[in-house]
């Protein structure tokens, strides 16, 4: 299994080692168009690789994808700590039901359990 893991892993980064080789080419990233940015001052255009752009746009959406998650399974993870919970107080009051009825119980009966 550790072998195939390597095997896949070595093949994707073969594979993004050869997207970044074909697109080296300088490529002008602007955060606004022209017309907004004379109104809002931000930093200038950027020359970057076109490579660095598509992998930073990878990046970003398996980010934006993870943290959009997590927020949505915010109600599964209430729900199974409200379980844990109520499993907790379910198991101490057992307890304390043991400790109760073994207290008052015939010896005969106390073997048998």
């Amino acid at each position: 299994m550790a072998l195939l893991r390597w095997v896949f892993l070595s093949a994707i980064a073969i594979i993004l080692i050869i997207i970044a080789v074909a697109n080296r080419e300088t490529v002008v990233l602007r955060l606004l168009p022209d017309e907004i940015a004379a109104v809002f001052p931000v930093p200038g255009p950027v020359s970057l690789p076109l490579f660095l752009v598509i992998f930073a746009g990878i990046v970003l959406g398996l980010l934006i994808g993870f943290v959009w998650e997590w927020m949505r399974e915010r109600r599964h993870r209430l729900e199974a700590a409200a379980r844990r919970r109520e499993v907790a107080r379910l198991e101490r009051e057992v307890d304390g039901l043991k400790r109760e009825k073994s207290g008052s119980e015939d010896d005969i009966l106390a073997l048998l359990d």
